[in-house]
């Protein structure tokens, strides 16, 4: 156990909350690629069985390509980026691939903001809920991106 003693803890309590924590730290790489990918493979794989709910905001927001192409691909590609967080060796790609997407997932903010947000800047639609919920994946794939370098046993 590592960490400085909290100084208004029972020992036992102390003690409990250090191996919390550690496992928490071993673990959190593994848990946070688990979630990610189930993320990516489930809403990507709607895309291309024409089942998302979000195909409408993708055509009114990518409207200079053909969605009959562009969304099987977005879903695709978010297949690939979920599989790539299952898979250690894949771990760098997906994460790539991840960034890359993520500000395409931003702009109905800017170009649909009549959809995004009921009241400018803070009364924020479904739409716009559903698409400020990214920077969580974000700020997930930093600390996945963080650890990545960590050997298989330590993360």
């Amino acid at each position: 156990m590592t960490g400085k003693k909290i100084y208004w803890m029972p020992d036992w309590l102390d003690r409990f909350d250090a191996l919390v924590s550690a496992w928490l730290d071993r673990h959190c790489q593994t848990v946070l690629c688990l979630c990610l990918a189930i993320i990516f493979l489930w809403f990507g794989a709607l895309k291309p069985l024409g089942m998302s709910p979000e195909e409408e905001l993708i055509k009114n927001t990518v409207y200079w390509v053909s969605p009959a192409w562009f969304i099987p691909i977005l879903g695709w590609w978010e297949m690939a980026i979920g599989i790539g967080l299952l898979f250690r060796p894949l771990l760098r790609m997906a994460l790539l691939l991840l960034i890359l997407q993520i500000p395409g997932t931003m702009l109905p903010l800017v170009l649909l903001p009549e959809v995004c947000f009921t009241n400018f800047p803070l009364g924020v639609s479904l739409e716009g809920q559903y698409i400020i919920k990214n920077l969580f994946l974000v700020s997930a794939a930093f600390v996945i991106g963080g650890k990545v370098r960590h050997k298989k046993g330590s993360d």
